[in-house]
Order: structure tokens, then sequence, then C-alpha cells
């Protein structure tokens, strides 16, 4: 049977390419056997669900031990009823175990008891007469909320001294998140900040995302599966990209392999690598959506915007530093500090904040084309220009991070110029003042930077200068735009102090200011 890559769901060995579990998560077979009970998180689609299934089905077929994972999902829709989300979660849970377990493997009976002890009745039950120790993983813990969250860990933790005879010899809770960051109060508004309830794990392991190793492994699966190559380059590109993020990784080869090059004789390139990132970025599937909801939260935006901006992080909690790293938005380099998880992310985010302001701003004519359909940078000057003059202001009450509402209006309309026929990179990072864009449209590359003059701040045309003097250099031009946005209270209209000069920099490169 052909296999594939898999970007929907657990995956199924028989039919998607997986990575060994074991390999992913070397510690739990230990953690298993000394009968602790531990928390795993991991952003979503990771490949938690597959790494615990398949954990328990080689537990199970070891014969050493009752395994199984159970989804806890079912009960979400009743935070503040505990007894109707036991009843539905026990009903979900039989279905289950009759495709994941053998008939003589199944709890002996299903309880009838109060609110509030059915789970853990269940589990005590079914310890005391398994054949083998009971290992139960608890799949989608964070669906859970309220009363309902607080019933539930607390029979596990009421149930965990009795263990291995009268409780589950193991036990793991997987999630996005760690315990003390599961939502307690009317409408998830609030978290635990505790691990109270379930003070009795041992360890919080996360599933790190693909090594360049894993990667090339993966991908030779397929390569021995069909005869299909990708390059060395290629797979580096890929790793590059993703930064080893699962479903990122697996994406881009399932675009790759089945979209741009289905005909198996076509290695796989760094170029069709390259399509294939452009196709996800513009796709936004459901994987991408889902963490672009995470942006309009408060405590997602607190650290979003400074990082967007290229400022210092305001001192925010470091609980909300950890949530965006465990959503995977982001994550922490040692030489670095807090950065956009991948180039995809980077890419990604920057166009749903600018996605209402896109839709705002009504046709534009594409007047810096040449007959040819060749980009011209002069024209493409001037229509910026006019379109900033005339619409810009207005269009910074659309953006929902008003802190760099100017940047993401000029994204906006990047994005339109780019439209169908180039693509558009950026880089930015806390504390570097500034946001790096180039534009790629044919033959024609062209570079920016873009700088904030905020209050009580030198002009930064100097720093600005000389910073996008190194991003030239590395990019090989001769000449950008060195965009500055004047945040000054009390100016004039846009309209009005919009301008443009030029001026050399330190390099002698021959830069466009624009002033705004």
């Amino acid at each position: 049977m052909p296999k594939f890559f898999n970007t929907a769901g657990p995956c199924q060995s028989d039919i998607h390419y997986t990575l060994p579990t074991g390999d992913r998560l070397p510690q739990l077979e230990k953690l298993i056997a000394q009968r602790n009970y531990f928390v795993i998180h991991a952003p979503r689609q990771t490949g938690k669900t597959t790494a615990m299934l398949t954990l328990a089905q080689e537990l199970t077929a070891s014969g050493a031990y009752t395994a199984v994972l159970l989804s806890l999902e079912v009960g979400a829709v009743f935070p503040h009823d505990p007894g109707a989300a036991e009843r539905a979660i026990l009903d979900e849970w039989k279905q289950s175990i009759k495709f994941r377990l053998p008939e003589n493997l199944y709890p002996p009976e299903w309880p009838d008891t109060n609110a509030g002890s059915m789970i853990g009745t269940l589990l005590s039950n079914w310890a005391k007469k398994a054949s083998r120790p009971l290992v139960v993983f608890l799949d989608e813990i964070e669906a859970l909320s309220d009363e309902t969250l607080i019933s539930v860990l607390r029979q596990l933790r009421s149930g965990y001294p009795n263990r291995p005879q009268g409780f589950p010899h193991s036990l793991a809770l997987i999630g996005m998140r760690d315990v003390r960051d599961y939502k307690i109060a009317g409408g998830g508004s609030q978290r635990l900040n505790s691990s109270s309830p379930f003070n009795i794990k041992v360890e919080s392991l996360t599933l790190q995302n693909f090594s360049l190793a894993d990667v090339k492994n993966l991908y030779k699966q397929h390569t021995e599966a069909t005869g299909q190559i990708f390059t060395p380059e290629a797979i580096e590109r890929a790793f590059y990209l993703t930064d080893g993020q699962p479903w990122l990784v697996n994406a881009i080869a399932r675009q790759a392999t089945e979209v741009l090059a289905p005909d198996v004789a076509t290695p796989i390139t760094v170029d069709l690598i390259n399509q294939a990132k452009e196709i996800l970025i513009q796709r936004q599937d459901t994987h991408l959506d889902s963490l672009a909801e995470r942006l309009r939260e408060d405590r997602v935006k607190a650290v979003m915007q400074p990082i967007l901006a290229g400022q210092d992080l305001p001192n925010v909690p470091n609980d909300d530093i950890q949530y965006l790293v465990d959503l995977g938005l982001c994550k922490i380099d040692n030489g670095q500090g807090l950065e956009i998880a991948n180039p995809i992310y980077q890419e990604v985010l920057p166009r749903v904040l600018s996605y209402t302001t896109n839709a705002s701003m009504g046709r534009i004519e594409s007047r810096w084309l040449s007959d040819k359909g060749e980009l011209m940078p002069m024209e493409l000057l001037e229509a910026f220009l006019g379109f900033w003059k005339q619409h810009g202001e207005p269009l910074f009450k659309s953006t929902p991070y008003p802190e760099i509402a100017p940047h993401i209006v000029l994204m906006a309309f990047l994005h339109r110029v780019v439209n169908g026929g180039g693509t558009i990179e950026r880089e930015y990072a806390i504390g570097s003042g500034r946001m790096d864009i180039c534009l790629h449209y044919g033959k024609v590359i062209l570079a920016m930077e873009l700088k904030v003059w905020r209050e009580g701040k030198r002009d930064p045309l100097d720093e600005g200068l000389q910073q996008l003097d190194k991003y030239l250099s590395g990019l090989n031009l001769d000449t950008g735009w060195l965009v500055i946005f004047d945040r000054r209270p009390d100016l004039l209209p846009l309209s009005d102090r919009t301008t443009t000069e030029i001026a050399t920099s330190p390099a002698g490169r021959s830069i466009i200011v624009i002033r705004g």
C-alpha cells in the first residue's frame, strides 16, 4: 500500500510516513516502569497523539502492560457539569477501547456512580482486576475547564496513592500546555497558575521538533518507497523553513510531492520546496489558521507586538512568554533570545495581522508593472506614496496591533503588489529596533528597512542607514528603501508630512528615505 505525508490528525503507520516514538520521547518507558504520573505538553500537530497511540500499542503488544490512549475532549461542552462531562467521556472511552485493546483487556465494568467520581471509579476498578499493570494516557486535557477540569484532576490525585493495584500503574496528561496553564474560570479567562490539583506529576515533558536527521529520515522513507529523491539542499531548506515543526515538515513535502512534482522521476529541489512554502503561506491551512487566532489574545499581543516592532520586551510575566513557546508561536534561542518559531510563521503572522487592512484598501491599480509584467521600483514608490498619503492614516484603525499599525498598512500594500507574482521575506527580532523586508518580483529584488521615531528618541536616520547597509550587503544590493514612521505626538497629518529624499549610507549606497 502506498504511503503519504500526513497533515490531518494522528498518523497511521500503514499509510503514513512516521518516525519511531522512542526516538522522540526516549525517557517515557523509564518513567512508566517507575510508576510515575507525568505531563506531556507540546503545540498542536507536533505528533503528541500519534506518539502516544503508538507507544500504547507497543506497550500492550509487549505483554508487559495494558496501555491505552483515551481522549477527554468530549467533556469540553460541560465545563460546569462534571457529571454530564464524565458520562460523555466514559461513553467515548467505551468506543475507543473496543478499537484499541483486545477484548480480554477491557475494563471489567462501567460504573454507574455519583457525579465527580465516575472516572476515578472506572480507573480504580480496572486497575484492581487487570491482568497486567494499567497505563493510561489522557489526551486533550486542556479541552476541559472550570469545575469539570478540577473534578477530573482531583479524582486522579485522590487515586494516585492506590497505584498500581487500585489505580493505574502510570498515567500521563497530554495537551498543549502544562498543568498550571489550564483554564478554570468562566469563559476560560483565568488559569490554575498552580500544579496543586495534579501535584503528583513527576515530570512535565515536551515533544521537541524534528531534528535535521529526523527530516532526512522521514523524507528518505518516501524516496525508498517511490524512488523520488529529495536533494540534500532541498532537505536542508525544508528544515530551515520549518525549524522541524512536524506538521510543516509533512505539509511542505506533501505539496512538493503530490502537487508540484507528482511524477516520481522529478527530484524535489530547493526551488520546489520554496514553491511549496509559498503555497502553504497563501493557503493558511487549518494549522496556520489556529495559530493566527491566538494573535488577538491579550497575553499573546503583549509579547508579539514588540517582537514585530523590534522593540525590547515590556515587563510581561514569565508565564506569558512560556505560553507563546508552548503554543509553538515562539522559541527561545540561547543566542538570539525570544523569536518567532520558524521562517514560515514569520511570514504567516504579519499576513494574518494585515488581512483586515488589506480587505479595507479597495482596488489599487498596478501602475508599478511594465508592459512586459516587470516590476518598476520608481513607479512602485510613486504608487506607494500616493496610497500612503490618501489612505495610510485611516487604515491605522483597521489593525489589531496599534503599536505597529504603520508596518501593517505598508505590508498590506506590499501584499497587493506581490499577489500572484512575487514573494515577501521579513526579518524582525526583539531589541533590533527594526523590521527588514525583501520583496522579490521576477528578477527585481527590493529591500527596505522599517524604523520608528518615537517620542523622546533621536531621529533614527543614522542608525537606520547603518543597519540597512548590513542588510543590503547580505543581499548583494546597491540600493534600498529606509522607511521611517514618525509616531511622535502632535504632528501634521500624514498627507502633509510624508516626504522622500536620497541619502548616502556609510558604505556609500544610495538610499531612498521615506518619512511619514
